[in-house]
């Protein structure tokens, strides 16, 4: 059985497949949003790109090798530049971890009565 770094790595190699994945993620995640906390479409669509936004500047610096510490230098380059980014991987990263964090946040947003 692969584990799920696994599986987010083969995913990552199609653009596709990646895309699929995380649309059907963020639909997942705004849906159970919008019948477990009764929020409207366009609130959960918001709310859900903000935490997504902030959970992607969490998730990019995790694994990121600079060329420096690589020693892979490209000339021309910035010797602070990522030898490998794996932005995709990072993206279907950050979706999930989204999800989780949207959901949790909106089952706390009545405790700061602002539900």
């Amino acid at each position: 059985m692969r584990s799920p770094v696994d599986t987010v790595k083969l995913l990552a190699t199609s653009l596709p497949a990646a895309v699929t994945v995380i649309v059907a993620l963020i639909a997942l995640s705004v849906a159970l949003g919008m019948v477990l906390f009764g929020t409207g479409i366009t609130g959960a669509l918001a709310f859900y790109f903000v935490v997504w936004w902030i959970m992607l500047f969490a998730v990019l610096p995790f694994g990121v090798r600079s060329q420096h510490e690589t020693t892979e230098m490209i000339p021309g380059t910035e010797p602070g530049a990522p030898v490998a980014p794996a932005l995709v991987e990072k993206a279907i990263w950050t979706t999930i971890v989204a999800g989780v964090v949207f959901l949790i946040a909106l089952s706390l947003l009545p405790f700061a009565g602002l539900a």
